[in-house]
């Protein structure tokens, strides 16, 4: 056999193999929404009952004047006992008039509210936790801690529902439903409140049957004393994502981790590309650090604990690596197509078909899990995956009427070069949607990023943005940048009625 044909197979093979994992992440969150139904026969509900123990809660705060006033009223009015609840917020050294309005609430609400100042702050949200937990912890009045951000709005049976898990004494931790709330929703805040969706009463109720959960929510983490104590009777301060961390080491000691759909609670998310950005990369960082530190569980099962799954682990590194994956597999298709092999469109049309009818089952699935939240915001639903990503979508399903019957409506004929250039475009798409989405972070901080970047995150897709944040934690991390905390700015959008 010629020497440059067996090298052509080769390479076909190669590039078939680098498209091919395309698939996986499609296969992995398919395969977790599967699992979704059965959550209303596999849950934690049967060992569940009315329990009402002393909740702590602790509050890390700076400059959160603009909302810390109305978190505590909310807490306040909480169905549950008020002689079981206390509100300790931790003021991290704020520069604004944040521990006024707490000593004003302190007052109003004698023996409910605590104020513990730092008088150094800047550590990060962790080392100001801890500040409070410690005090909470020096005397045995607290038998749950709950852990929350100083903007989040709990509603009035959200606490009663988390700790009623903790009648089970091998529950150590429960977490909320977390729901984007602001009041003057943008486009951004709506593709969040789809993301949040898809993320939390979606996807961790398969966690939740599965029996592993990869995070409790930062800002709605309930725990029992005894877990708090035996996770070291403090929170990680080594990582940017201490709360997976958290739910990690909960699950490692042989604890059981629940998440409670029913329990909501509202909080006011980032309204521009940049701050999202930044907040994103944040926990991205962490995820390499939470990555790294376990690396001696992934996908080794064990009778304490469902982390080891492979379930677990293909799920976790299929969202982890998805940038690599989306460019890994663009390669490979460009390959094909360089290569000429005949079959490179019907591995394309596998991929995106695939994709498309993905997409459509979560979407629907996903949705019914918060059918309020999914009816309001349906545009940003049906608008998700990116103008361009629907397109491509559309090819693969309707090549003639895409390539052929549509281009004749204005009198082109793709054929020949312009027919490769396209396809090439096509195949190579997914990767540079993702240096479109930083273009509309770049365009967020100009003053036409008021239209340019809805325009650029339209066009390239919501999931795309996530795509590049996370392979901008990849460089970050390769680089060795500093981790920093940058706190997302809150100014109480949050609706509270």
């Amino acid at each position: 056999m010629d020497v440059v044909a067996v090298l052509q197979s080769i390479g076909v093979w190669v590039c078939l193999i680098l498209a091919l994992t395309g698939l996986i992440p499609v296969i992995a969150a398919a395969a977790t929404f599967v699992v979704i139904p059965f959550h209303a026969f596999i849950n934690h509900y049967g060992k569940a009952k009315p329990y009402l123990p002393r909740v702590a809660i602790v509050v890390p705060a700076w400059n959160e004047g603009a909302v810390i006033g109305a978190s505590i009223d909310r807490l306040m009015k909480l169905d549950y006992p008020r002689e079981a609840l206390r509100i300790f917020v931790v003021d991290d050294a704020s520069t604004d008039l944040t521990p006024d309005v707490v000593r004003e609430k302190e007052a109003l609400y004698p023996g409910n509210v605590v104020l513990l100042r730092r008088d150094k702050g800047g550590e990060g949200k962790a080392h100001t936790l801890n500040h409070g937990i410690r005090e909470i912890l020096k005397d045995d009045w607290m038998e749950a801690l709950l852990i929350m951000d100083a903007d989040v709005i709990y509603l009035p049976d959200s606490l009663r529902k988390m700790t009623r898990h903790f009648a089970d004494p091998e529950v150590g931790a429960v977490s909320a439903y977390i729901r984007e709330g602001s009041s003057d929703r943008n486009y951004l805040t709506k593709f969040i409140g789809v993301e949040y969706v898809l993320s939390q009463p979606a996807a961790r109720r398969a966690q939740n049957v599965l029996g592993a959960q990869a995070c409790l929510a930062g800002g709605a983490q309930l725990h029992t004393r005894e877990n708090l104590l035996a996770i070291g009777s403090q929170i990680d301060t080594s990582s940017l994502a201490e709360d997976t961390i958290t739910t990690f080491e909960t699950q490692l000691k042989g604890r059981t981790v629940v998440f409670e759909p029913h329990a909501h609670v509202l909080a006011e998310e980032p309204r521009s590309v940049d701050a999202l950005w930044k907040q994103r990369l944040r926990w991205a960082r962490g995820n390499v650090t939470v990555t790294a530190r376990y690396k001696n569980i992934w996908f080794r099962p064990s009778g304490t604990h469902h982390l080891g799954a492979w379930t677990f682990g293909i799920v976790w590194f299929s969202l982890w690596l998805l940038p690599l994956i989306m460019i890994v597999s663009s390669i490979g298709l460009a390959g094909l197509l360089f290569l000429q092999a005949e079959f490179a469109t019907n591995v394309f049309r596998v991929l995106w078909i695939s994709a498309a009818l993905a997409y459509l089952f979560i979407l629907i699935l996903g949705s019914l899990t918060d059918a309020k939240t999914s009816k309001r915001e349906l545009g940003q639903i049906l608008l998700f995956p990116g103008i361009v990503n629907i397109l491509v979508m559309l090819t693969a399903l309707f090549p003639k009427v895409m390539l052929v019957w549509l281009p004749g409506l204005f009198g082109a004929t793709l054929d020949g070069p312009a027919l490769f250039w396209l396809t090439l475009a096509i195949y190579i798409w997914i990767p540079f949607s993702m240096v479109v989405a930083w273009l509309a972070r770049k365009a967020d901080r100009t003053r036409a990023g008021r239209w340019l970047a809805p325009a650029l995150i339209y066009l390239a897709g919501y999931g795309s943005l996530l795509c590049a944040i996370t392979f901008d934690s990849y460089l970050k991390e390769l680089a060795h940048v500093e981790a920093r905390w940058d706190k997302t700015e809150k100014v109480g959008r949050v609706a509270t009625n």
